[in-house]
């Protein structure tokens, strides 16, 4: 005998029934995706990018494909370390009373979903890859070897931090092989890779003053857990000092126009500010380095074109 169907239940995360939509609303996917991935920092490496485009392309305007190819294999590659670094570190995440509110650890997201995102993240990085170039298309893979490799760094050694920065460190050579595709001439972007290697490690040490209590309780290799909060920032004014003087050397090696000069200045102003705002977190490593990487930008592009 056939049974009545039920008006509706919930099985996991499906439904069965007629009274609830298996259809998700597109916003909340979309707001999902965003919330998972933090788009938002791709402030952060973007502007070093599009200066080692501009750095490669010197006095000549890059074509507009190029320009958005890059810009898609910027996001595809962000997506793909974004969601690497989320799965890899959920079930620390989980313990983090910081972290444990984000989409994996507290179940809005599901592993089977982080999954895809990174798909579909690897599709775009490597798609935009095979168009911009042939040369581009053999030297992909590289990054995701780096994006694989940082996020277990912090579970072995303090130099967790540079994993982070070498990163972001790729990114103006990718931008310099997008105009470029040859190892020719490369100490231009490799002054500019070095000067974000630095940057980056030394904001991520003031990042990592949050959770200074929580690596140690973890034994993670943190500068802030194993050298102390004061002498982490020392490290990462260091390191904020190193990254300036390889800025300069690109300043005066390329050589750029002198009106670029007070850019120059600016950045490392910014870098100093950031030193200096580093007890407020918040503005230091999310508003200060977001306008830093801006200047360097503008430096580069006023540089190379006036």
């Amino acid at each position: 005998m056939l049974r009545k169907p039920e008006v509706g239940r919930d099985v996991g995360n499906f439904y069965i029934g007629r009274t609830k939509s298996l259809k998700i609303p597109e916003t909340q996917l979309v707001k999902k995706f965003f919330s998972f991935v933090k788009i938002e920092h791709t402030l952060f490496s973007l502007p070093l990018i599009y200066s080692g485009v501009m750095l490669a392309s010197r006095n000549t305007l890059p074509p507009l494909k190029i320009l958005i190819l890059v810009l898609t294999a910027a996001t595809g590659a962000r997506t793909v370390a974004f969601a690497l670094n989320r799965i890899i570190d959920r079930h620390i995440d989980s313990r983090n009373p910081r972290t444990a509110t984000r989409d994996l650890p507290s179940g809005r997201m599901t592993i089977w979903e982080a999954s895809w995102v990174m798909v579909a993240g690897l599709a775009l990085y490597f798609g935009s890859a095979y168009f911009i170039s042939e040369f581009c298309f053999y030297m992909s893979p590289i990054p995701l070897a780096v994006f694989i490799i940082y996020p277990t760094m912090k579970r072995y050694t303090p130099l967790a931090h540079f994993g982070v920065g070498m990163g972001l460190a790729m990114g103006p050579l990718g931008g310099w092989f997008a105009i470029s595709p040859s190892f020719e001439n490369l100490i231009p972007p490799a002054l500019l890779s070095l000067f974000t290697l630095f940057w980056v490690a030394g904001f991520d040490i003031i990042y990592a003053t949050l959770d200074e209590e929580f690596d140690k309780k973890e034994s993670l290799y943190s500068f802030p857990a194993r050298f102390g909060r004061a002498r982490a920032l020392q490290f990462s004014a260091l390191f904020h000092f190193i990254a300036f003087g390889f800025l300069t050397a690109l300043f005066f090696y390329s050589p750029f126009s002198l009106l670029a000069l007070p850019l120059l200045v600016m950045t490392g102003y910014l870098l100093y500010l950031e030193q200096k705002k580093a007890e407020d977190v918040e503005l230091a490593f999310f508003k200060i380095n977001a306008v830093a990487g801006f200047a360097v930008f503008a430096m580069v592009l006023v540089g190379v074109s006036v």
